[in-house]
């Protein structure tokens, strides 16, 4: 028997599979990570089919050397997804391969965890017992054993002081022997069960449409539902019915922070049957938890975007909430939109695909009208709940007033009431850092950082503040004398989260606070626990960068306020408008949840931006409409897709150089293919906003395409021109890409 094997090596060289013997006795199965020699070096592989014969001479046949686990560790459709995504990014498989397992999987960098245990050998007799003489230790152990159940070590050192000598003598008299027991490393803590809450109209209405497609194990729907209107009942039980049948389910959520509250419900109604997969977990726990799933032991995968290649089987639901958030497609290699492959596993598993938002994105809502997405709507909150009062603040005004604190009076008052009535209030600044720039007031020049075309933040550190690229991590000490001309007028512009939250702190002393953003939350546990804090009561206010604005449900929060609602707006980048609506929509919808109705207090420099205006409305769909038309009259998507060349160098020059060279290329493509070239209504090059980051030069070739058939052969051209070598220089290709930046 023959196997073919893809190495786990990443490189353009070795993108074809290997061909090994399997040794007689050794049994191996498509999916199933191997050992093998690879050339002088032993290599990890995976085995992709077996045969029976092939071209090769046996003298050029290598053996496997052995299995890593007695079972195919990726699933045949995750091979399958793994090759789909091969194709569509480019890169080589085994690089999409790698995206199916836990990383620690890789070089045995994690192993299962077992405890010692013990138990009797067989029925304990009275006269063993006596045998014990005067020994009280062995005595209170072979009772503790007499039930016939195995005992861990560790958890008899509660009753027994330093048990181990002891037991080792009963195990020479052969009374009691020893093994190992798996042990799984479990994220979270226990949680207390609920019963079901009774279901609103607009709930049973959205299951009414949803469980004929669940019972048939197809149709892609977007669940689009106000903040608050009860969405994820709607997940929980679609996720019952689906556990009915058999099968399995996957629930995405776009940030960690959400997760733990995500997990706690659905274990509050299932049970242990759930499972938690993202990056912060610990590498043991992150491992036992895939073998939960992989044994189907757990069957319904909770996590963020790589939860979405939970390798579970006969699955029947994936559900994308908040399927409008960016943070769902990877800007790593390989590049990937986790709703694009939520779709493929749908398709091709026989499960429905239900994506939820209560903004959601203009790609996703444009082709509810294509009827490529079947629409469902819940207009209203649980309990008929009002929607927030929302009041957009000007900040010219303010300023015009002699107000220069980053609150407005009205914010600053209704902060104040708040606090005095017991209840939370949440603030967003969606910047993290002290200040968001340090610049020099006589010749005007911001602090760059060295490695990137973008200037500093400021951060407090301790005592001592530092200047941090949020790119790349440089970090400097403020300058005392500016670089460029060396003035000595250095001062500090804008605001961040730790701003914010300092001015709170004068305001409140003695007030519970909390901040989340990155620099927060990067510890394990970091969302949880400042979530927590918050949640429990401990803390009064919350301020945050737009992790906070998502998803979370806080009863008792009657207040948000937007500190800077313009920082979004005028990014380059034909998404600002849509980011900026959904950011504050999203945040505004924190406020009233509970019993108590919300107040949301916007402020703006920009009070007549329509916006802004449809935010405060909290009218989608007005700003839909707006949106559309706008991006209509652009060729913007979804009416085009946009694609970028993106080349790197050590030097601007050879950057500049690759992306001509590229620019003629597509020139040459275009005109022996009249049918892309009508296709194709804007090809330039240039540099991107950002033309040097981490230390590499950048330029760009960016390309409209009309939507068409002919459109996927023209990409597949960039794809393929992207991979071509070019000596100190690195090439990718975007699709509709995160960022244009």
């Amino acid at each position: 028997m023959l196997a073919e094997v893809i190495v786990d090596i990443v490189h353009e060289n070795v993108v074809h599979t290997f061909t090994y013997r399997v040794p007689e006795g050794m049994a191996l199965q498509p999916g199933q990570r191997v050992s093998v020699p690879f050339g002088s070096l032993k290599k990890e592989g995976v085995v992709l089919s077996l045969k029976e014969t092939c071209d090769l001479p046996p003298e050029k046949l290598r053996d496997v050397l052995c299995p890593l686990e007695d079972y195919p560790a990726i699933l045949p459709p995750l091979i399958s997804l793994a090759r789909y995504m091969a194709d569509r990014a480019p890169c080589p498989l085994a690089e999409t391969l790698r995206l199916m397992l836990p990383a620690e999987m890789r070089g045995g960098r994690v192993q299962v965890k077992e405890q010692p245990v013990v138990r009797l050998t067989g029925a304990l007799k009275p006269e063993q017992l006596e045998a014990q003489g005067r020994s009280q230790k062995r005595r209170l152990l072979l009772d503790l054993l007499s039930d016939g159940a195995e005992h861990p070590v560790g958890e008899m050192r509660l009753l027994v002081r330093d048990p181990l000598p002891a037991l080792r003598q009963l195990e020479e008299q052969g009374l009691v022997a020893f093994s190992q027991r798996e042990v799984l490393r479990s994220p979270g803590g226990p949680v207390s069960p609920l019963p079901d809450p009774q279901l609103t109209p607009s709930q049973e209405e959205a299951l009414s449409l949803l469980r004929p497609a669940v019972d048939k194990g197809e149709g892609s729907f977007l669940l689009f539902g106000v903040t608050g209107s009860g969405k994820t009942e709607v997940f929980i039980r679609l996720v019952r019915r689906v556990l009915e049948m058999g099968k399995t389910a996957l629930i995405l959520v776009p940030e960690i922070a959400l997760t733990p509250q995500m997990v706690s419900w659905f274990r509050a109604r299932f049970g242990e049957v759930a499972a938690v997969l993202h990056s912060r977990l610990s590498a043991g726990e992150r491992f036992d938890e895939w073998r939960r799933l992989r044994r189907g032991d757990a069957r319904v995968a909770i996590g963020a975007r790589s939860a979405v290649f939970a390798p579970v089987e006969n699955l029947g639901l994936i559900v994308v909430d908040e399927e409008h958030e960016s943070t769902y497609q990877s800007d790593h290699h390989p590049r990937y939109d986790t709703r694009e492959v939520a779709e493929w596993r749908c398709r091709e598993e026989g499960a429905v695909l239900l994506l939820s938002s209560a903004t959601p994105s203009i790609l996703s809502f444009a082709r509810t009208r294509r009827g490529d997405l079947r629409l469902i709507e819940m207009p209203s909150r649980v309990m008929n709940r009002p929607l927030p009062e929302v009041s957009v603040v000007d900040m010219r005004q303010e300023l015009r007033e002699g107000n220069r604190s980053i609150f407005s009076i009205q914010l600053q008052k209704a902060l104040q009431d708040c606090v005095a009535r017991g209840e939370q209030a949440m603030l967003l600044m969606n910047h993290r850092g002290y200040s968001s720039f340090v610049s020099c007031r006589g010749c005007g020049q911001a602090i760059k950082c060295p490695n990137c075309d973008v200037a500093m933040t400021y951060h407090l550190s301790g005592g001592d503040g530092q200047l941090h690229c949020h790119y790349c991590g440089y970090t400097a000490p403020v300058p005392t004398v500016c670089p460029s001309c060396e003035s000595r007028y250095i001062r500090y512009f804008g605001s961040g989260t730790q701003k914010v939250e300092e001015e709170l702190r004068k305001l409140f002393p003695g007030t519970g606070i909390v901040r989340m953003d990155v620099d927060t939350t990067s510890g394990k546990d970091g969302h949880a626990k400042l979530l927590d804090e918050f949640r429990s009561g401990r803390a009064r206010l919350l301020v945050g960068t737009q992790m906070i604005a998502k998803g979370h449900d806080f009863p008792s929060v009657t207040l948000v306020g937007i500190v800077a609602a313009d920082l979004t707006l005028n990014l380059p980048d034909y998404r600002c408008r849509e980011r900026t609506f959904q950011l504050l929509t999203q945040a505004a919808g924190r406020a009233g949840r509970g019993e108590k109705p919300g107040q949301v207090i916007i402020q703006t420099y920009k009070p007549e931006d329509l916006t802004i205006q449809a935010a405060a409305s909290q009218d989608y769909r007005a700003f839909f409409e707006m949106e559309f038309d706008r991006r209509r009259a652009g060729l913007y998507p979804p009416f085009t897709a946009v694609a970028r060349l993106l080349t790197e160098a050590n030097s601007p020059e050879a950057a500049a150089a690759r992306s001509g060279a590229l620019y003629n290329r597509c020139l040459e493509l275009l005109e022996t293919h009249p049918a892309w070239k009508r296709r194709v209504p804007l090809m330039a090059p240039g540099k991107p906003s950002v033309s040097l980051l981490r230390g590499r030069y950048r330029h760009q070739v960016l390309f409209k395409i009309l939507v068409h058939p002919e459109a996927e052969a023209f990409a597949a051209a960039l794809a393929d021109l992207a991979r071509e070598e070019d000596s100190g220089t690195t090439t990718v290709f975007e699709y509709n890409p995160t960022s244009l930046m």
